[in-house]
């Protein structure tokens, strides 16, 4: 954005006294009192930078108005210059790429929860649950590999190298499933899909935070968790025709390569982060990729905080595991790890995967069906934290996404421990569910992804995310496997009870934790966080 300033010595006057004053300023000026003796009229002259996309739209003026010390006032007319801010339309198309990385995390996510039964029945695992069980975690463990290993190679090739290099795993992952004759090949092509997916969950918000203009990261960075849920309902879609074709599921696996070389053939068009150009040196590669997203307005502006920045930082691509262990890095990986480990303990995947037994008390026996709504209030929700996240910011999000996921928790445990008709206590049920799976998908779901990169300093954005999906992962594992066994051992309004209690502790971190990153660049927000850029402000 373009700033010119005009600034003018006028004293208020009314109408009537226009005259009178213009006589003064001229007394002033003719013996050299004036303190802008080159301006001669009241005329207001102002010098304004346009870009060719403001042409058709007139710049805003802005008048601030306060005394001098000789008792004139002194106006500040402000012309503010809007062409340069290009919108989040330049940025969308590779945003939108990246995202099909989240829509392969929901596909994968869903794919084996109507054919498990037939996957079993054809590699000869029917009746042995820890086998199934096994086919479905063993996709977490590759997930937690991925993500750990991520770190590291982000900072050596940049975003848009390292999601093409990714595509081969979840490629090849697909179609060993896809053509397993034995429980190992699908073990193994299963391995190499989470693998993948570990490795785009940690890069996809790191590499839309750093494209996308300040005033829509929160935005675009929400078209994550909108990919993840399309990528469900996808699923669960696909997945009708195989309650009547036992062999469906090698289609649905087949399928699930094909976003894969979209992928790979997309970032191959998709520019890379121009903090990454600026710190491997390409200085000349960044401005082009700022001027062509952001608009040339913000070059300088952009170029200089990033210089400013590695500066500080160091300006190699290398970093440090042990630098998480130094301030501010370790407080942010603290923050990054603390907010995926309430997330999983508030019980998001417990609540999935009870949904459907909730569901069929109240005659919807379709366990397709029930996850279909589940998936449609999960992308309502998304939608909503879309169209909130750049107006009321990540804490507030947060604070009300939590503070409405445990209100439904002990709406849930209310319906279920008192006395009532079943029909009242059944639809209570369904309806705090609902609200839970909303609540969560308007704020606890898209922003702890979105908002660890952005509290995270450019030179361990990469490890710092790698970090919290790391512990994201093992949280994940550990409430699937123990989910069921507490849920028997003492019942579910306890187990629920529980996720509203940790519901309202992470409604407290977020109120005194997490700074707001509304509205901020990346590298204000660093600079305010880091105690080396406050002892050089001080300094000076």
């Amino acid at each position: 954005m373009q700033q010119a300033l005009a600034i003018h010595s006028l004293q208020c006057f009314s109408t009537t006294n226009f005259h009178r004053k213009h006589h003064y300023f001229d007394h002033l000026r003719r013996n050299k009192q004036y303190p802008f003796p080159h301006l001669t009229s009241f005329s207001v002259s102002k010098e304004v930078k346009v870009s060719a996309s403001s042409k058709q739209k007139p710049p805003e003026v802005e008048s601030v108005i306060g005394d001098d010390e000789d008792g004139l006032l002194l106006e500040k007319v402000i012309v503010v210059d809007d062409g340069g801010d290009l919108g989040w339309l330049p940025a969308f198309p590779h945003v939108l790429i990246a995202s099909m990385a989240n829509f392969l995390f929901g596909y994968h996510i869903g794919v084996m929860n109507g054919p498990i039964v037939s996957i079993a029945k054809e590699l000869g695992f029917e009746g042995n649950s820890f086998l199934e069980g096994l086919v479905v975690s063993i996709f977490i463990g590759g997930a937690f590999i991925g993500s750990i290993t991520c770190g590291s190679l982000v900072d050596k090739l940049g975003c848009c190298r390292t999601i093409q290099f990714d595509t081969v795993p979840l490629i090849l992952g697909a179609i060993v499933s896809a053509q397993a004759q034995s429980i190992e090949e699908m073990i193994l092509g299963r391995f190499l899909v989470g693998l993948g997916i570990g490795v785009n969950t940690v890069l996809v918000p790191i590499y839309i935070s750093e494209i996308a203009p300040t005033k829509y990261r929160g935005s675009l960075g929400t078209l994550c968790q909108i990919g993840t849920c399309i990528g469900i309902i996808a699923s669960l879609y696909l997945a009708i025709p195989s309650e009547n074709d036992p062999h469906w599921w090698r289609t649905m696996l087949y399928i699930a390569s094909v976003p894969g070389f979209i992928l790979a053939l997309g970032m191959q068009f998709s520019v890379e982060s121009p903090r990454w150009l600026c710190k491997a040196g390409r200085l000349d590669e960044a401005k082009k990729v700022i001027n062509n997203l952001w608009g040339s307005s913000e070059v300088d502006k952009a170029i200089k905080e990033f210089e400013s920045v590695l500066k500080n930082d160091g300006d190699d691509l290398n970093s440090s595991w042990l630098e998480l262990l130094e301030e501010p890095h370790s407080r942010v990986a603290t923050i990054g790890g603390a907010l995926f480990v309430l997330q999983q303990l508030a019980g998001i995947n417990g609540v999935l995967y009870f949904s459907s037994l909730t569901f069929k008390d109240v005659g919807i026996s379709s366990s397709a069906l029930a996850s279909l709504y589940v998936g449609l209030t999960n992308f309502a929700g998304a939608l909503c934290a879309l169209y909130l996240m750049d107006k009321q910011g990540r804490q507030r999000l947060l604070i009300g996404s939590y503070a409405g996921m445990a209100l439904s928790m002990f709406l849930i445990v209310y319906a279920i421990s008192f006395p009532m008709d079943n029909e009242i206590s059944n639809n209570l049920s369904i309806l705090g569910t609902l609200l839970y799976i909303f609540t969560f998908a308007v704020g606890a779901g898209p922003v702890t992804g979105l908002i660890i990169p952005e509290l995270s300093s450019s030179r361990t954005r990469g490890k710092i995310m790698a970090f919290s999906f790391s512990v994201h992962w093992v949280f994940n594992f550990l409430v699937g496997l123990f989910f069921l066994e507490l849920v028997q051992k003492f019942g579910v309004a306890p187990v629920y009870g529980s996720f509203g209690a940790v519901s309202l502790l992470a409604t407290a971190f977020a109120y005194f934790l997490i700074v707001e990153t509304k509205g901020r660049s990346l590298e204000e927000i660093e600079m305010s966080l880091n105690p080396k850029f406050q002892g050089k402000r001080n300094s000076e």
